[in-house]
């Protein structure tokens, strides 16, 4: 039995409620969430038990070694966390030119940065969480410790890892990911149940200690020891270090809907600089080469700005202001040509793992959170006795000394996840996320598109085939998009191709409040997505 393939198409429909709801990847970690609203929780409360159930039974995409970035409405205020780590103080480009390298490592120490998950979920609960982190943290620990059955796609994902890690991880530091994540060398398959005890002792010494343990205590020590072991480049003292930071939302108004994302480091400026971008011009169908056009132009021009000036804040050449102008946005579309595919200078990268989930509760409180491992498992590593799989963020970096982005210590790299959340006048209407590397803008742009200007409802918005810009004048475009477009986009010069394989066209969830207060949550068709409600 194939548990991803079916004879027919499976249709999903809208999930309503009134006192809660958590959308997500997972939906063990869905309902993780939703027992902490039952318990008397906020929509925080829900997010962070969710956040932290998806360590465990989606390691594939996120772990207790990766980044988190959030977005809050509470209290009539959004706020913005962004917990995304910095490179080590022993970071050092020279060594990597002077051996070698062209640009950052995939796999292995060179690669990491400092973690910031777990300091995410501590500071998300302390700010505005009602229920204590121990307690929003025993669903994780209780799929650790007692098992799980591997849904499928997360069976699927796990098994392409390990093949790619077996091709290209050999020994020494890469021999612990494959003792903690496979069963004599072979992933889980779908319905198989899984469980990791270290996993579950390290989840519950973050819960005893508000993560305390993570950055100053015994895990750290554990992290400190492991590098230096293998000449990496982290240290006890990088960890310490490490702060979450409160920000300030930055966002655009697209034609009566304002839309919110984290600031740089993040690359949700590129969505929006897209947005600002797009409403230059008319869309009024769906459904034609016209409006894949001149989205796919819009990214693309806002992607040639952002990975040449986006990066860590206190490093960028150009203001967030001047790239959100709308004088910008002006010189931008008036190189775009609505019937030839252009050519902006750019480079883009491969698909990446993330997890994205939204959170909602009766009182209007409202969460948009995504963290990531950046590449599936991260980098290779795991720290041994711990379960905690090391992201490889740094990859982001640059070795170009021209660039903003260009690897130092103390420095964040440009980060491709990315929450989204949507007000009209001042009110709520609620976040939304496509997870998936350099696909997560062009999801947000494709998703906010589909509902504003193509009146689609949020599952229809999800639903709907999307396309995605790789490099050059290449577009991929999904299995369900209509020929003719396919034919007309080719014909305007777009290198267009059909893409069968659904797993790196995003992956995303949304939660928004309707006209009469209700919460409509829909969930991504691409993943094994749940909507929990009550």
């Amino acid at each position: 039995m194939d548990a991803l393939k079916y004879k027919y198409p499976s249709r999903r429909t809208l999930v309503y409620g009134s006192r809660g709801m958590t959308a997500t990847t997972q939906p063990l970690a869905a309902q993780a969430g939703l027992e902490m609203l039952r318990r008397g929780g906020n929509a925080v409360d829900a997010a962070v038990a969710t956040a932290a159930c998806l360590t465990v039974v989606e390691p594939t995409s996120n772990g207790i070694g990766g980044d988190a970035f959030a977005l809050v409405w509470t209290g009539g205020k959004l706020h913005g966390l962004n917990s995304s780590g910095h490179a080590p103080s022993l970071a050092d480009a020279d060594e990597l030119l002077n051996g070698g390298w062209e640009k950052m490592p995939l796999y292995g120490w060179k690669a990491v940065t400092v973690p910031g998950a777990p300091a995410a979920w501590a500071a998300l609960n302390a700010k505005f969480g009602r229920l204590p982190l121990d307690v929003l943290l025993e669903p994780a620990i209780h799929y650790a410790r007692g098992g799980f059955p591997v849904s499928p796609t997360v069976s699927l994902l796990w098994k392409k890892a390990f093949a790619g890690f077996a091709k290209n991880l050999h020994g020494g530091e890469f021999a612990h990911i494959f003792e903690c994540f496979t069963a004599e060398g072979k992933a889980p398959a779908a319905g198989q149940i899984w469980r990791c005890e270290a996993q579950a002792r390290t989840l519950e010494k973050i819960a005893e200690t508000s993560a305390a343990a993570f950055y100053t205590g015994e895990l750290a020590e554990a992290i400190d020891r492991f590098s230096k072991e293998h000449d990496g480049w982290l240290r006890a003292e990088d960890l310490a270090a490490f702060a979450p930071e409160w920000v300030e939302p930055i966002g655009v108004n697209y034609r009566g809907y304002d839309v919110w994302e984290i600031p740089p480091n993040g690359q949700g400026i590129v969505a929006l600089m897209a947005l600002n971008i797009l409403k230059k011009f008319e869309l009024s169908e769906r459904e034609c080469a016209r409006s894949y056009h001149l989205q796919i132009e819009a990214i693309k021009l806002a992607f040639a700005e952002a990975l040449a000036e986006v990066g860590d804040p206190r490093h960028m050449r150009r203001s967030v202001a001047e790239l959100l102008s709308e004088e910008f946005a002006e010189r931008r579309a008036a190189l775009i040509d609505p019937a030839v595919a252009g050519l902006p200078t750019s480079e883009r990268q491969t698909s990446g793992g993330t997890v994205y989930l939204a959170a909602a509760d009766g009182e209007g409180n409202m969460v948009s959170m995504i963290q990531s491992n950046y590449r599936g498992f991260g980098s290779g590593l795991c720290v041994p006795g711990t379960g905690i799989t090391l992201h490889n963020r740094g990859n982001n970096f640059s070795l170009d000394p021209a660039s903003p982005n260009f690897l130092a210590p103390g420095k964040r790299p440009y980060h491709t996840i990315i929450p989204g959340f949507i007000t009209k006048d001042n009110e709520a209407v609620g976040p939304f996320g496509v997870m998936g590397a350099f696909m997560q803008p062009q999801g947000h742009l494709q998703m906010i598109a589909n509902m504003v200007d193509f009146a689609l409802n949020p599952q229809e918005a999800l639903d709907a085939p999307r396309w995605q810009w790789t490099e050059g004048k290449r577009v991929g475009l999904e299995q369900g998009v209509e020929n003719h477009i396919i034919k007309e986009l080719a014909a305007m010069g777009h290198e267009v191709y059909v893409d069968y394989d659904h797993s790196s066209y995003g992956r995303g969830q949304m939660i928004l409040r309707g006209e009469e207060g209700a919460l409509m949550g829909a969930t991504e068709p691409r993943a094994d997505g749940y909507v929990a409600v009550y």
